[in-house]
């Protein structure tokens, strides 16, 4: 299916701050356009006396200033994910310099489930939407690509061992009708929000980040979450079916090394960093240039993972990204200058629709059948050599409509057969006479007794959930203190095997042991994130008892529609017998129970529905709210294990295995727990 071009749209983020340069950045009433006027005095402008410009403006698509995460996803990308179940090809792009909110835009914090990011509303709305289309079979995949100092490394590869850099197994190719993909990425099938965020939070915690001036947790890298779709109709003769990716970019941030006071491995990340981004404008302005016949996307792996989302079968969306204080201003032009460029850039996107062979040939076999059926009757009926094997008109569908009405009214004693056709088309006739008379009955019934129609018996019936497995997946929660405990008698434990061969501390005394030190961290260095797990442990708590609060009401009210159900089936058992029904005089104190009763499981489903949709939406908080925890959990180990090898020099000590959730294992080595495991905001 063709697509119409479509520019890329194009929106832009400020990152809060108390010291807003008001007189440098102006957002005009519409929230569409944003001047900046840089002041006579600044530096640039005194070094370049020919030029004379101090005032620019930009025209975005909207310009999102102290809002929500919500209020970011709706305007941002929730559009773009119902393109994506639809067929079409979607990215969401976040650029700007480093420190400026791209990672909390794309993913968020690990503080608070309000303030989850693009990505995990983006799989919540996913699922929501697969369960309410019941009318396609979905498959859903994930996939986590890094893209660091130009060498593409996959992130979900510690599911199967430890991540590692694939430069020879991995590689950006182009298929024919498939576009650009990576051979070598892996690719995991999930089958709800849960296991997705699971996967989430296993590939941001092997992601690549380090510490500068501008930001604690920089990204060192690239990186392309991905949900690729495949959606199929339940109608087994519908042989077509669609596939979509979603691609969701968070670009590493631009960086001045005078302003990073980066040193070492950060100096060749940082090149790296800006060389790929110095690239991928160059392949913008050559998409915005009508008159290229070139875009030089092979130049590095980052503009050709993202060609077709730049200027391809794609809809596309880019979040710039920059500060609001006067001290980062030329910055803030740089990124405005390359979202304009950004702007003017093409798409051209169009459903992904594929035929899916095996149901072709069934269709085609099915069809063979059918002329092989028609031949064996014209050769078995020899005298009658005019057998039409051409859909049938009007008239002769009409002369069979006839022929099975008079055999029905008994005025005809068998029906002229010569085709399979017309054996269709009689068997249809049939099935149309009965439901007609079934119709029929039915109006009579409700006309006369005012009884509820089958059909409204069966909806009745179809709500009936059972909550036992759903509901007892988690049981019970871990308090803080508890988990403080837990901990502390492992590492007690892990202590006392290698107590022997500890080393004296600068100070002459024996290191501490570590469940005692483990409590010294958390009252000193590790004061921050052991507040940040103990207000996560309360919202989970607190969600937890909201969700059993809920399940029970949810449980009561199926037990009174259960009730009223019994009660409605007694009433009409208690009424007139099968001869009476044709009377239309009955009992009018009955009719006035039923009504009532009816009345009363009209409404309890009402209530049902409202409370199941409650529960559903609460369950999936407390999911998020799960790994969150999770997350602080092996980042305050983390972090604890580090401060302890600096302060008392352990010598190298075994590994710890953590289970996190029930549902993942980790082997963290103290060599590089800090490494693999630090969160990232």
């Amino acid at each position: 299916m063709k697509g119409h071009s479509k520019e890329v749209a194009v929106f832009l983020r400020i990152r809060p701050t108390a010291n807003f340069a008001q007189d440098l950045i102006e957002i005009l009433p519409d929230g569409k356009m944003i001047n900046i006027n840089q002041g006579k005095n600044s530096k640039k402008l005194l070094e370049s006396r020919k030029s004379h410009v101090n005032s620019w403006s930009f025209q975005l698509e909207r310009i999102l200033h102290n809002v929500s995460q919500e209020e970011v996803y709706t305007q941002v990308c929730k559009r773009v994910v119902l393109g994506a179940l639809d067929g079409y090809n979607g990215t969401v792009m976040c650029f700007g310099q480093t420190g400026a909110g791209k990672t909390y835009t794309m993913t968020g914090s690990t503080q608070s489930y309000k303030q989850r990011g693009i990505i995990p509303r983006a799989l919540q709305q996913v699922f929501q939407e697969v369960d309410k289309r019941t009318e396609h079979i979905f498959s859903v995949h994930l996939s986590y690509l890094e893209i660091y100092n130009d060498t593409l490394v996959d992130l979900l590869s510690s599911l199967q061992g430890p991540p590692h850099l694939c430069p020879q197994g991995m590689m950006v190719v182009e298929e024919p009708g498939r576009g650009v993909f990576i051979k070598g990425l892996s690719l995991h099938p999930v089958h709800s929000e849960e296991e997705a965020l699971t996967l989430l939070f296993e590939g941001e915690m092997n992601r690549s980040i380090g510490s500068h001036a501008l930001n604690k947790k920089s990204s060192r890298s690239h990186c392309i979450f991905t949900v690729h779709i495949e959606s199929h109709s339940r109608a087994l003769s519908d042989a077509k079916y669609i596939t979509s990716k979603l691609n969701l970019v968070d670009l590493a941030g631009s960086e001045r090394l005078k302003n990073t006071a980066s040193e070492g491995q950060m100096v060749k990340e940082a090149m790296y960093i800006n060389k790929s981004l110095s690239f991928l404008e160059q392949a913008i302005l050559a998409l915005a240039d009508r008159h290229r016949d070139h875009i030089p996307f092979r130049q590095t792996k980052l503009t050709h993972a993202l060609k077709d989302s730049l200027g391809g079968n794609c809809n596309t969306v880019f979040v710039a990204n920059i500060f609001g204080e006067a001290s980062q201003i030329e910055e803030t032009l740089s990124t405005l200058r390359f979202a304009s460029r950004m702007k003017r850039v093409q798409t051209s996107p169009a459903v992904n629709e594929h035929m899916d062979p095996s149901v072709k040939i069934m269709k085609l076999q099915k069809e063979v059948q059918m002329l092989k059926d028609e031949l064996s009757i014209y050769n078995t009926l020899a005298k009658r050599p005019n057998v039409a094997y051409e859909p049938l008109s009007e008239a002769q569908r009409a002369e069979i409509q006839n022929q099975v009405q008079g055999y029905l009214d008994g005025s005809l004693k068998e029906i002229s057969i010569i085709s399979i056709r017309q054996v269709q088309a009689v068997f249809a006739q049939f099935k149309l006479a009965v439901q007609k008379q079934e119709q029929k009955v039915k109006d009579q019934l409700c006309q006369t007794y005012n009884l509820v129609k089958k059909d409204q018996n069966a909806n009745a019936a179809a709500v009936k959930v059972e909550f036992a497995s759903e509901l007892n997946t988690r049981s019970s929660f871990d308090d803080v203190e508890g988990d403080s405990v837990a901990f502390s008698q492992k590492l007690s434990h892990s202590t006392c095997s290698t107590k022997a061969k500890s080393k004296r501390s600068r100070d002459g005394q024996k290191s501490p042991n570590k469940a005692e030190a483990f409590e010294e961290f958390k009252l000193g260095q590790g004061s921050k994130i052991n507040l940040i797990l103990k207000e996560n442990k309360a919202i989970l708590l607190e969600r937890h008892s909201l969700l059993q609060q809920l399940t029970e009401e949810v449980n009561a009210v199926k037990r009174e529609i259960d009730c009223t159900t019994a009660t409605l089936h007694k009433h009409k058992m208690r009424g007139p017998d099968e001869d009476q029904y044709l009377v239309t005089d009955c009992n009018s104190e009955l009719q006035q129970v039923e009504a009532s009763l009816l009345m009363r499981f009209g409404e309890l489903r009402t209530k049902y529905q409202q409370r199941y949709e409650a529960l559903c939406d609460i369950k999936a908080e407390v999911n998020y709210c799960q790994h969150l925890v999770d997350q602080c959990r092996v980042h305050l180990l983390s972090e604890f294990e580090t401060w302890y090898k600096q302060h008392f020099q352990l010598p190298k000590e075994p590994n710890i295995t953590r289970n996190l959730n029930g549902t993942q294992g980790f082997t963290l080595s103290c060599k590089s727990l800090q490494q693999e495991l630090e969160i990232k905001a």
